[in-house]
């Protein structure tokens, strides 16, 4: 190694000296690209389960192309294209037309919400729905 790339090296910090040091070892490379590989992998696809279940999962999709981009560069196209999307929700999110519709959509469904534990309280009183015998015409 020559005295310009050693201080091209120390120039870097040291995470380009790993990462020099991991390209000069092809297995070593190769093992570091395929353990990014798997972790980003594992991240990316648990944000996409957690989109249906509870979970943070646009962060956790977000993480994991992040991840994945540091080795990829389809990753970092994704990630850019995501980084876009989620700015664009952000703004329309942020628009005072659609949140006082949003605001107004949860007022009303909370009213409805309301009125229908109301009248279960008015048909049935306080009694379990699991308890209640509802083959009677009138329950209460």
């Amino acid at each position: 190694m020559s005295v310009e790339q050693e201080k091209e090296l120390h120039v870097g910090g040291r995470y380009h000296r790993f990462r020099e040091v991991m390209r000069q070892n092809p297995l070593l490379y190769t093992t570091w690209r395929v353990g990014v590989f798997t972790v980003g992998s594992v991240v990316l696809l648990a944000g996409v389960v957690m989109m249906v279940m509870p979970g943070p999962g646009m962060l956790a999709i977000v993480v994991g192309l992040a991840i994945l981009a540091t080795e990829f560069v389809w990753a970092q196209r994704a990630l850019g294209k995501a980084k876009a999307a989620a700015e664009k929700a952000k703004e329309k999110a942020l628009d005072p037309r659609t949140r006082r519709r949003n605001t107004i959509l949860a007022v009303l469904a909370g009213l409805l919400c309301a009125a229908a534990v109301i009248a279960y309280l008015y048909i049935v009183g306080t009694e379990l729905p699991w308890n209640v015998d509802w083959s009677h015409p009138n329950t209460r």
